[in-house]
């Protein structure tokens, strides 16, 4: 009989939360690491039609290199984690998103009749920007303050907070849920734009939308992941974790 242990597949936010380098080799070849990151490299390249092989080598290249720089997210404490996202990545979207609504529709309106999608790209940014923007109300006051709570009850002691949500996982569900849905918004503005590919005729602004476009989308990107991938399943385990030694 074969003796042989089925090892469980890593998933693709698992590979990422490892060594974040690994992040830029996903997105070359078009898979999202953060929304999409709970699936397995196998799964994702049959829904995709991608070499798992070159895939692999493409990783392997990354793993051979020395990372000297880098911060180990899955060490940090989930209250830690959760100011440096506020402060990092939820102010990059306060601070960004308005300009580029602006600065979308602008372009839209100067070479819509030529670039017909800059229209589409401009209603599509400014419905994703204003859902996310009510995103990071939403974490900020609900789901991060319960968050740090946890944090604080698990270094200091105490009970484990109460809430309107009950279980944390129950807003993390919805969390996930939405940043899904602006993964794929901003996808699709990436998709029609050809990769943010430039015409011939490209103005200033244009080039400096097509510029903030894509920061904007690889900050997500990053932001989302860290939620995703480390801090919502960190936040159960310590929630989980205070409970039973309450019990």
């Amino acid at each position: 009989m074969d003796n042989l242990v089925n090892i469980k597949e890593e998933t693709i936010g698992e590979i990422v939360t490892r060594d974040y380098r690994k992040a830029q080799v996903f997105k070359d070849f078009g898979i999202d690491f953060c929304c999409g990151g709970k699936k397995t490299i196998t799964e994702v390249c049959e829904s995709k039609g991608i070499d798992a092989a070159e895939l692999n080598n493409a990783l392997e290249k990354v793993t051979d290199e020395v990372d000297t720089i880098g911060n180990d997210y899955q060490k940090w404490d989930i209250g830690f984690l959760t100011d440096y996202i506020i402060n990092t990545h939820h102010q990059y979207v306060k601070d960004n998103t308005q300009f580029i609504i602006e600065l979308a529709n602008k372009v839209a309106k100067v070479h819509g009749n030529q670039h017909p999608e800059l229209v589409r790209v401009a209603q599509i940014f400014t419905q994703v920007a204003m859902e996310l923007i009510s995103h990071l109300n939403k974490e900020e006051k609900m789901l991060f303050p319960f968050i740090k709570e946890l944090s604080v009850v698990q270094h200091n002691g105490g009970s484990v907070p109460e809430s309107a949500f009950g279980k944390v996982s129950n807003p993390i569900r919805m969390m996930e849920s939405e940043h899904e849905e602006a993964g794929e918004a901003l996808q699709t503005i990436r998709e029609i734009t050809g990769n943010f590919t430039l015409p011939a005729d490209a103005c200033n602004s244009y080039t400096i939308l097509y510029k903030k476009l894509d920061e904007y989308e690889n900050d997500l990107h990053k932001h989302v992941h860290l939620e995703n991938n480390i801090l919502f399943p960190k936040s159960i385990l310590v929630e989980q974790g205070l409970q039973m030694s309450k019990s």
